[in-house]
């Protein structure tokens, strides 16, 4: 049996490990993969630089993990989503809230998709595939609302969604235009409602 103490400690060890994925995730949005260095994410986590290999012994690791922080983000979101009753409103919802980050997009483009394109351009492989891993996750999620609302092909509708959001973050992005993510937002949720 683990007593009180124990206890603590291994609640202060998950919190200390969910810090550094959380900062790995904003640092290496910020900064790019290559950029980034372990003393940054440290910094950024508030936790000494020694202290971060007793979680993740190298940087990929620190990508994977901000990588997995993408991802529960974006599980996060969509479980909020799943509480509406209709498919639309929840793609709409998925929409808005892409709109809502506008300025981080227009500074630094999507989270994931930048993530995706820098990693793929690595000799090395691995990473790039759990990039895409996520953003499949995310096509996953798009796909079943349309498949719920009965349209034909919803794995298209699904790829045309997530597709005009990596186009209007990469546009706000080299742009440095929010306003580009208003705009094409209000053209996706005219889509949607077309449909």
């Amino acid at each position: 049996m683990t007593d009180s103490k124990g206890s603590a400690r291994v609640r202060a060890a998950g919190a200390k490990r969910q810090r550094l994925m959380s900062a790995a995730a904003e640092v290496v949005h910020r900064q790019g993969a290559e950029r980034t260095t372990i003393a940054d994410i440290a910094r950024a986590a508030d936790v000494p630089v020694g202290n971060v290999y007793y979680y993740f012994k190298t940087k990929d690791e620190l990508v994977a993990a901000a990588l997995s922080e993408h991802e529960r983000r974006l599980g996060t979101l969509t479980a909020r989503l799943d509480e509406l009753p209709d498919p639309r409103a929840r793609l709409k919802g998925l929409v808005e809230a892409w709109v809502s980050q506008r300025e981080v997009a227009a500074r630094y483009g999507c989270p994931t998709g930048t993530l995706a394109a820098e990693l793929d351009k690595r000799a090395d492989g691995g990473l790039d595939a759990e990039a895409g891993r996520v953003i499949r996750l995310l096509l996953g999620w798009a796909e079943r609302q349309f498949r719920e609302l009965g349209l034909p092909e919803p794995d298209g509708l699904a790829l045309t969604l997530v597709g005009g959001y990596q186009g209007m973050s990469l546009l706000a992005n080299a742009l440095r235009e929010p306003g580009v993510m208003d705009r094409e937002g209000a053209r996706l949720l005219t889509w949607l409602d077309s449909l």
